[in-house]
């Protein structure tokens, strides 16, 4: 498989089509990060698109990959985004071109899956969809990436598979879905980003008896499960996020739901050293200010510690 898909992805033809077993591979012809200076580093770009059996769906995927990738025969972390159609709003060759120029990230695969009209229920929690039932597909996504997106990229790209150099991250309920998917696999991934994370999600309504200590479907899941000793979690919110504050405490819900989440991680075992909150003055739901923090946290992603 491995050798095909480097012989097809380099041959004239722009777009190639494949059937493989149950997955459908898109490879067109590699795309560098433009409108850099000559000292910038480029950053190569994949588009694939997979069938999922899991999803009923094709899953388009982009593949950013560190430079100098197909010079030498090195393997690399990788970092899982939901999300992945919002990279161009994130701008994020620019933001890994800029961190390669200043060597201050090691080289990595980013793999960024896209979400379509779906989202709203291939993203949440995957032992349980929220009170109006969104989030039913979750579970599905979950086993996408774990038995479609992740053996095809170990199979095809120079990946590091151990979960010390696997993560994931993702926004607003791409967030959730992130920090879920870490929490229930610490075998094969190590580290969570949360930005914005919709942590909110909740399985009774406002107006139908909820209990703001039992009802939040993630802060339930923390607290019934296990430490995993080889997690870390990086979470960021903004202050302009949201207006709403359900308990009239002061503090908007995004903040206190982000912060509860976190004292439901220590009251499991975790220290200061494993966890980190980014909290953003003037920072509002949307890519512009995710991207801002971006660099702060892939940073941290390679922290040793």
């Amino acid at each position: 498989m491995l050798n095909c898909y480097w012989f097809f992805s380099k041959i004239a033809n722009p777009c190639l089509t494949l059937a493989l077993f149950s997955i459908l591979i898109t490879v067109q012809n590699p795309i560098i990060a433009q409108n850099y200076s000559d000292t910038q580093p480029a950053i190569l770009q994949k588009e694939i698109v997979l069938k999922s059996k899991y999803l009923h769906r094709q899953v388009h995927i982009t593949v950013l990959l560190p430079p100098h990738y197909e010079q030498d025969n090195h393997h690399f972390p990788v970092l899982y985004l939901n999300d992945g159609q919002d990279l161009p709003k994130l701008e994020m060759t620019r933001i890994l071109a800029d961190l390669y120029r200043d060597n201050t990230i090691p080289p990595f695969i980013l793999v960024g899956i896209h979400a379509d009209k779906h989202r709203i229920q291939e993203y949440g929690t995957a032992s349980q969809a929220d009170y109006a039932q969104r989030g039913a597909k979750a579970a599905a996504h979950t086993q996408f990436v774990l038995e479609e997106l992740m053996p095809f990229l170990q199979q095809n790209f120079r990946t590091k598979s151990e979960a010390e150099n696997t993560f994931f991250a993702g926004f607003s309920l791409g967030g959730l879905s992130a920090m879920d998917i870490v929490w229930h696999h610490a075998d094969k991934f190590s580290r969570a980003g949360v930005f914005s994370g919709s942590l909110w999600w909740r399985s009774k309504p406002y107006e139908g008896g909820y209990n703001e200590d039992t009802d939040r479907i993630m802060h339930n899941l923390v607290r019934e499960g296990q430490y995993k000793p080889n997690l870390r979690f990086w979470l960021q919110a903004g202050t302009d996020d949201e207006t709403a504050d359900r308990n009239n405490n002061g503090i908007i819900d995004a903040i206190d739901d982000t912060l509860d989440l976190i004292k439901e991680l220590k009251n499991k075992g975790y220290h200061d050293e494993q966890i980190v909150y980014y909290e953003m003055q003037g920072g509002t739901h949307d890519q512009a200010t995710w991207a801002k923090a971006m660099p702060v946290f892939l940073q941290w992603l390679f922290k040793k510690s």
